[in-house]
């Protein structure tokens, strides 16, 4: 039986016992991973996801794909060219079982990205679950969780910064940038290769990063609001 799933943005069609290479998840060597977001298994088509199946893999390594060489020349008056080395991080899986149902019950660690937001969302989101209810304790607190979010919104409001200053940067690709977690100048201006490529892959900037010179900028207008 084979099954279409989908991680890292792009889709595999894998069989039990393929050994493939996937964008760098979080998770260690020998540890076993289950891709919740099956395309299709089998005949089953689906809608657009197939509901219940699962594709679950085991991790021999962390790895690096091929060095790829970037390199970008201006012309005109002020020309400039610049060559950079990347190699893009990867995860060495071999797959083991493939779920037509009760993917959503097996209790296996789902396979989550390494760079996505979603990784500290997961982690922050953990120990609330866990410490949530004692009845008795829930109703003693409740006027005051019901205060915190009202002051609370001011201060995330406040703390992000206005990304649109940011040279080819609107509304449109504000949210984009917002949604995977990227607020402040200060995270743009701490960007490394690795940073840029993973991020220029996930939103498809095609190379407007480097092309715009955002790294340049958001380290003035970082400067700037200090």
């Amino acid at each position: 039986m084979f099954a279409v799933m989908k991680t890292g943005g792009k889709q595999y069609k894998v069989q039990s016992g393929d050994v493939l290479r996937v964008e760098k998840l979080a998770a260690d060597a020998g540890e076993k991973v289950q891709f919740n977001d099956i395309l299709m298994i089998g005949s089953t088509i689906g809608e657009p996801m197939v509901a219940g199946a699962a594709v679950q893999a085991d991790v021999i390594d962390q790895i690096k794909g091929e060095k790829v060489i970037h390199f970008v020349k201006r012309r005109r008056k002020h020309h400039s060219k610049r060559t950079k080395g990347h190699r893009q991080q990867l995860t060495l899986l071999r797959i083991t079982d493939i779920l037509e149902k009760g993917g959503d019950k097996s209790g296996v660690k789902a396979a989550v990205g390494a760079g996505s937001v979603s990784v500290a969302a997961v982690a922050a989101a953990a120990p609330a679950k866990k410490a949530a209810p004692k009845k008795a304790e829930a109703k003693a607190a409740a006027p005051k969780k019901a205060a915190a979010p009202k002051k609370a919104a001011p201060k995330a409001a406040a703390a992000a910064d206005d990304l649109k200053k940011l040279s080819g940067v609107g509304p449109a690709l504000e949210k984009k940038l917002l949604e995977a977690g990227v607020t402040t100048f200060a995270q743009i201006a701490g960007w490394n290769d690795a940073d840029v490529a993973a991020m220029d892959e996930k939103l498809s900037f095609k190379g407007r990063i480097e092309r715009e010179g955002w790294i340049d900028q958001a380290k003035t207008l970082a400067a700037e609001k200090e």
